[in-house]
């Protein structure tokens, strides 16, 4: 007796094929000064089968907003040569082939070019074209210079427009490679970290003046590789340690210094930010995971404080509410940000649990609450700004699913959490990862 595996029943599973609509049913007011496009990516196997929920082939959602409506939805697999060829990231000779990937965990736009990743391979590069939206126009490394996987998690700094972002690889070294691209999308940095070993590096802190490396013990695992077992060949293994790396940014290539904190997993930092010779940074952490990469608990946030000037780390639980996908006004990545939006959320065979938007004032330590209702679950809560004011009043916008075969847009004010419009799809979105708000302007 075969049994489905939970990345693949109710909210999770694949939808079957894409579609453009237009002129979508909005109950509320959507607010005029929205003109752009929602887009968030996810898994969507086209076989209606993988083996782990961050597998399968990527599929790019998009909801176009303007002057008050919500004009169109179109959602798009991202043509990987995985998808078109079966092309694996190691060919039968193990040779490394970048251009294969999902390209299925986020969207992201920086100098112009619109871009779907996966951190196991190359970007690939999105048309938003008028008519075109979100079709694929293929493969992107930096005009041949990336010669790593991307992380899905690059962050722009906000001060100089810059690209940072980070690649990590196995079994062989170097193990970790940070890069960075100029404003106009040059990558001008690409250098090796020394780390112990090949783990899995999901994503990583920027500060004003700092890069911030996670260095966790979710090790990979070569025989679990070859072996075919299900799940990631990733294994939790608490005896390497636990570092944080940190990097000046005027000194790309200057020694990394390592400090180091109780073992844990981070998928997702919220934000980071300097404090004279503090580093203050906030992620959504875990006690551990399970082999595989099976995740049997839930994240909380909390926060490091890193001392350069003691070569010591305070580590702090701030809230025990399950949470994920934790997001800012990313005009204040790097700075200080006094509130963030995270989402509780559900994972494929997690318990089912109350939907949420949570809003932390990281200030006071006081935490909002939103609940969604009953059998309604909110994926990533993106943050859209409403006026040119970094860390101003502005919107979150996320897919809600629920226990039907429909999804909905709810947008929300940010800093009360009350719905301001929910855009109705007559068609479900299944749940997947991260995305972002592109303003035309």
């Amino acid at each position: 007796m075969t049994t489905t595996a939970p990345h693949l029943l109710g909210n999770f599973a694949p939808v079957a094929d894409e579609a453009t609509l237009t002129d979508l049913p909005v109950t509320g007011t959507i607010p005029p000064d929205l003109t752009g496009w929602y887009l968030r990516n996810g898994p969507n196997p086209q076989q209606a089968s993988s083996a782990h929920w961050f597998l399968g082939d990527g599929m790019v959602h998009g909801i176009r907003l303007e002057s008050g409506r919500a004009t169109a939805y179109r959602n798009r697999w991202v043509r990987t040569e995985s998808l078109r060829t079966g092309a694996r990231l190691h060919d039968s000779h193990g040779n490394l082939d970048l251009t294969a990937g999902a390209a299925n965990t986020h969207v992201v736009r920086h100098a112009g070019r619109t871009l779907a990743l996966v951190e196991s391979s190359y970007p690939y590069q999105l048309d938003m074209a008028p008519g075109c939206e979100l079709d694929t126009l293929g493969v992107y490394d930096f005009g041949g210079r990336l010669r790593t996987p991307m992380t899905a998690h690059p962050k722009t700094c906000p001060t100089t427009g810059e690209l940072h972002f980070f690649g990590y690889g196995a079994p062989d070294a170097p193990f970790l490679t940070y890069h960075r691209a100029d404003a106009a999308g040059q990558l001008t940095v690409s250098r090796p970290v020394e780390v112990g070993a090949p783990t899995m590096m999901h994503d990583f802190h920027l500060t004003s003046g700092h890069v911030v490396f996670m260095d966790l013990p979710l090790v990979f695992d070569l025989p679990k590789a070859l072996s075919g077992e299900p799940g990631l060949p990733y294994t939790w293994d608490p005896g390497y340690g636990a570092r944080l790396g940190v990097l000046d940014r005027t000194d790309p290539y200057s020694p990394v210094r390592w400090f180091e904190i109780d073992p844990c997993y981070v998928f997702h930092t919220l934000n980071a930010h300097e404090e004279g010779e503090r580093l203050v940074l906030h992620a959504i952490r875990y006690d551990r995971l399970g082999d595989g990469v099976q995740v049997d608990a839930h994240g909380t946030l909390w926060r490091w404080t890193v001392n350069l000037a003691t070569c010591t780390v305070r580590e702090e639980q701030l809230d025990d509410r399950p949470a994920e996908f934790p997001r800012i006004d990313d005009r204040l990545a790097g700075l200080p940000s006094r509130y963030g939006h995270a989402s509780a959320t559900r994972t494929p065979g997690s318990e089912q649990r109350q939907g949420a938007v949570l809003r932390y004032d990281l200030h006071t330590g006081a935490v909002t609450s939103r609940l969604m209702g009953p059998g309604r679950t909110p994926g990533e809560a993106v943050f859209a700004p409403a006026d040119t004011h970094a860390g101003g009043p502005g919107y979150l916008m996320a897919f809600i699913h629920a226990a039907t075969d429909r999804s909905d847009l709810e947008i929300l004010d940010a800093e009360h959490l009350h719905t301001l419009a929910t855009v109705h799809l007559p068609r479900r979105v299944p749940a997947g990862f991260h995305g972002n708000w592109l303003p035309d302007h």
